[in-house]
């Protein structure tokens, strides 16, 4: 059998937080009635992305689809970069998804996959079959739901950590850089989730 894999990044921006990578695997003769309506994360509400990522554990216990999300923290942010920070999430998520109980689908009767990656993400050159696209999040469905998997997993633990770190109100910007964020950053500093190396700019405001 044959397959398509989907990947898309969330998180690449904002202040505080892990960024996550999503990556979905269907077959190619996958029924995309099955999911009817995704588009690109950035396009759905909260809601209609929960109902998505629902729908989408649904059809991974009746193995129609298989995916899997990786993060990397603030921390390996700071000190790697964020684009090194993409790469291993990526790698990662890949990894689970292609990994099965046969082997890797990549195996030695060669690749029975395709990916489809959005924007300038890449996969490791041991996957040969891949094509990025600009904007395929928004064209390739399979890349949207991989954004949509991303989102959802990245903003529920921002909610999660909203708790410990009630005076930045995660739970409301998931660690984007808003003016109430960037205001409680010059006003209580930065927490331990916080990428030191994307606050230095509010940091020296704070103290002019």
């Amino acid at each position: 059998m044959r397959y398509l894999i989907g990947i898309d990044e969330a998180g690449r921006g904002p202040l505080a937080g892990p960024v996550a990578v999503g990556a979905v695997m269907v077959p190619v003769d996958f029924d995309w009635k099955l999911v009817e309506g995704v588009r690109d994360s950035k396009k759905l509400s909260e809601k209609r992305r929960e109902e998505f990522f629902a729908r989408a554990v649904e059809l991974q216990e009746s193995q129609t689809l298989c995916f899997a999300v990786s993060t990397s923290s603030a921390a390996y942010i700071d000190r790697y970069g964020i684009v090194p920070a993409i790469k291993r999430a990526l790698a990662e998520a890949l990894f689970k998804v292609t990994v099965t109980e046969d082997g890797p689908l990549h195996a030695k009767d060669g690749p029975r996959y395709e990916i489809l990656l959005d924007g300038g993400l890449h996969a490791p050159s041991q996957f040969s079959t891949q094509k990025s696209i600009i904007r395929g999040d928004d064209t390739e469905p399979i890349i949207s739901l991989a954004s949509i998997m991303a989102k959802v997993t990245r903003d529920r633990l921002m909610k999660r950590l909203s708790p410990k770190y009630p005076e930045y109100d995660f739970h409301v910007h998931k660690g984007y850089g808003t003016l109430a964020h960037r205001s409680a950053i010059q006003m209580y500093g930065l927490s331990e989730v916080h990428r030191t190396t994307f606050c230095s700019r509010i940091l020296l405001e704070a103290g002019s």
